[in-house]
């Protein structure tokens, strides 16, 4: 198994078709298609399946594509970190952010590295909490800012912040007391939730049982913008992070405020792969997103938030 055939069968996987790949890796179209028919050969089994729509891959092919891609970035993360010098960090660090979060820290922390360690490559993805768990203990991901809820194993976490959640009305809702929300209110309401499994479902349906009450939810979706849509056509209320609806909530297109009696508080943890000894530009990308984090949190762009000692 060679790296240009993994290269070969990573660019006809991501464009469904040999000419686009050859285009891709530079190369003419035969060169391709050998590489993919030598790599077939060796392990003896179909990647692709082909037809005039193009070529995709078979459900062999999919599971070495996926270990493909992740060979391929090692190496790539292996070849920045041999080529270090004592001027100063080289490498790829990739980091995962919770989609609420990612407007609030992307821009300092991508300004951050580029700017103390222009050597550092960063690649910043985004996804919900279980996504980002997942990518963790993959490899895909080497750190990520994440909810702790529930504690995921093979994981190690380091505990930043807490954060309120807040309970989102229509703007021509006019029972939302600005200091907060009784939870026994808002359960009165019908609901726009994310679908179960989900990080704050699950704190919201935990919160609920404990006093004895259940959520009213007609409607589901996984989308925070399509849940902050309908609430805005008056179709129900919601229950998000209060960054993600401070500006609506300021601008007037939403009414929002923090749950409370009892609040629903929400752990953000920095997180990494447990028992993996993280490399210099690793440690690096971890200390500045924490310090992002800690200084959002005392500009007071974070609302409800509080740092964890």
């Amino acid at each position: 198994m060679e790296i240009r055939q993994l290269q070969s069968v990573l660019a006809v996987a991501d464009t469904g078709s040999v000419t686009r790949a050859a285009e891709l890796l530079h190369v003419v179209q035969p060169a391709v298609t050998r590489q993919i028919h030598n790599l077939e050969t060796e392990l003896g089994v179909l990647l692709f399946e082909r037809s005039r729509a193009g070529m995709r891959p078979t459900e062999v092919g999919a599971q070495v594509i996926e270990r493909a891609r992740r060979a391929l970035t090692e190496l790539d993360r292996a070849r920045e970190e041999a080529q270090s010098s004592g001027a100063g960090l080289r490498g790829i660090v990739t980091v995962g952010l919770l989609a609420s979060t990612a407007p609030l820290i992307a821009s300092p922390l991508v300004t951050a590295v580029t700017q103390q360690h222009p050597g550092v490559r960063l690649r910043v993805v985004t996804g919900y909490g279980g996504h980002l768990s997942r990518w963790l203990e993959a490899g895909d991901v080497d750190i990520a800012l994440t909810y702790n809820q529930p504690p995921a194993s093979g994981l190690d976490v380091k505990p930043l912040l807490e954060e309120d959640l807040w309970a989102v009305a229509p703007p021509t809702a006019e029972t939302v007391p600005p200091h907060g929300v009784e939870l026994r209110d808002l359960l009165e309401r019908s609901l726009v939730m994310p679908s179960a499994p989900h990080g704050i479902r699950s704190l919201v349906e935990s919160s609920a049982a404990r006093i004895g009450l259940s959520l009213d939810i007609p409607v589901e979706t996984n989308d925070a913008g399509v849940q902050k849509q309908l609430v805005q056509n008056g179709l129900g209320w919601t229950v998000l992070p209060g960054i993600m609806v401070a500006g609506e909530a300021a601008g007037g297109t939403l009414n929002a405020a923090p749950i409370v009696n009892p609040g629903i508080p929400r752990r953000i943890v920095l997180a990494k792969p447990a028992g993996v000894r993280a490399t210099a530009p690793v440690r690096m990308v971890a200390d500045l997103l924490e310090e992002a984090v800690r200084g959002r949190i005392s500009a007071g762009g974070w609302p409800s938030a509080r740092p964890v000692q």
